[in-house]
């Protein structure tokens, strides 16, 4: 899943960028709130963790725009703001969490994910097609019940398969989620890592089968081939 950062300290960004991948979120970040309005016009993302003191406008006013068009994007207010009246304006500008600084990194990750899991949003910590499950906040994938090593963006690919099982998942779905706003995908990247997730499950005696539906994209269906 990819999110947003709206945070101009660039210490903390790279920290936040590190320890986000680690467990399983992909993050573009932007230091001003005339960059995240751009970000989010080019992109549709999970969530957005939001920093209020950012240079060229108030967060709650970037919050407060988010909610005036209908976005209903979940939104983690990460702030040194500490007070209780700074937490209610944040809450009722929109935000649906509110984390203060310093905080610990465990705490954000369960924060957002736990926001992932409400009605409406990216719902599931479990996935299973066929024999296969995947842990989406361990980042684990069982074949039949064991654990199988996946590097992180076989999971990813694997993950957003999973969520759509049964139904085509668009290659661009797959460069936005895994690449984002970075631009470091060339055209075949995608190709390049459903094959590697096809010969894994392959090797493993993973009971699904990928499709590839020419012109638009993946589908991920249980192989009752036998």
């Amino acid at each position: 899943m990819r999110v947003l950062l709206v945070e101009d300290n660039a210490e903390l960004v790279s920290l936040l960028v590190k320890g986000l991948a680690r467990s399983g979120f992909a993050a573009d970040s932007v230091g001003s709130a005339a960059d995240a309005a751009h970000a989010m016009a080019a992109m549709r993302y999970s969530a957005i963790v939001l920093d209020l003191g950012l240079p060229d406008e108030d967060g709650l006013t970037l919050l407060r725009s988010i909610r005036g068009r209908a976005d209903a994007t979940p939104v983690l207010v990460l702030t040194a703001r500490d007070g209780i009246s700074d937490r209610v304006n944040g809450l009722r500008a929109g935000a649906d969490d509110y984390l203060v600084k310093p905080f610990a990194m465990e705490e954000l990750v369960a924060r957002l994910q736990a926001l992932l899991r409400r009605p409406g949003n990216l719902l599931g910590r479990q996935l299973n097609v066929g024999n296969v499950s995947l842990d989406t906040e361990g980042r684990q994938v069982l074949v039949d019940g064991t654990i199988r090593a996946f590097p992180a963006r076989e999971a990813a690919v694997l993950e957003i398969l999973m969520r759509r099982s049964g139904n085509v998942a668009p290659k661009r779905l797959f460069e936005d989620q895994l690449f984002g706003l970075s631009g470091d995908v060339g055209s075949n990247a995608v190709e390049v890592y459903v094959h590697r997730l096809r010969k894994m499950l392959g090797d493993c005696g993973a009971r699904v089968k990928i499709h590839t539906v020419r012109g638009v994209g993946y589908l991920l269906a249980e192989d009752k081939g036998g």
